[in-house]
C-alpha cells in the first residue's frame, strides 16, 4: 500500500467520495497537504485521511476512510500511524480526533494510544468523544 498527500489530480475522486467536506474547501485542503490518499498495489485509490487544526494549532483528524473490501487488513492503522508521523515531522507534539459514541472506531483509536479527552453533545446526535494522543 502507498500513502501520499493528495494532489489536484485527486480532486474529482475526493469530490465524488468525501461527502463530509464542503466542495469549496477541497482544493485548499489539497494545497495545504491536509488530505492523504491511500492507494493499493495497482495505484488505485482505496481511501483517504483528511485533517485540519483544532484551535488552529493542533492537528485534528477529521476523517479516515478505507473502502469496504480493504478493511480488517490493518490499512487504517497504517494510515493513522503515517499521519501521526507526518505530524511529528512538522513538530507537533499532540494530535486529536473524535468519534461518535455509537461507533466502533473509539476502540480502534484507544488501541492506537488515543485517550478520551472530553465530549461534545449536539442536539439529536450521539455523544461525540474527543480523543488525544501525545506524539
Amino acid at each position: 500500500m502507498k500513502m501520499e498527500f493528495a494532489t489536484e489530480s485527486d480532486y474529482t475522486y475526493i469530490l465524488e467520495h468525501d461527502k463530509h467536506v464542503l466542495d469549496a474547501l477541497i482544493l485548499s485542503k489539497i494545497h495545504g497537504k491536509e488530505i492523504i490518499m491511500l492507494r493499493d498495489q495497482e495505484d488505485a485509490t482505496i481511501g483517504w485521511v483528511r485533517y485540519g487544526y483544532f484551535w488552529d494549532n493542533t492537528p485534528f483528524m477529521n476523517m479516515i476512510w478505507v473502502d469496504e473490501e480493504y478493511r480488517k487488513k490493518r490499512i487504517g492503522k497504517q494510515a493513522v500511524l503515517f499521519w501521526e508521523n507526518e505530524m511529528r515531522k512538522m513538530g507537533h507534539k499532540l494530535v486529536m480526533t473524535s468519534t461518535l459514541s455509537n461507533e466502533e472506531a473509539q476502540h480502534f483509536y484507544r488501541k492506537l494510544g488515543y485517550k478520551d479527552a472530553g465530549c461534545l453533545l449536539l442536539s439529536n446526535e450521539p455523544l461525540e468523544i474527543i480523543m488525544t494522543k501525545d506524539l
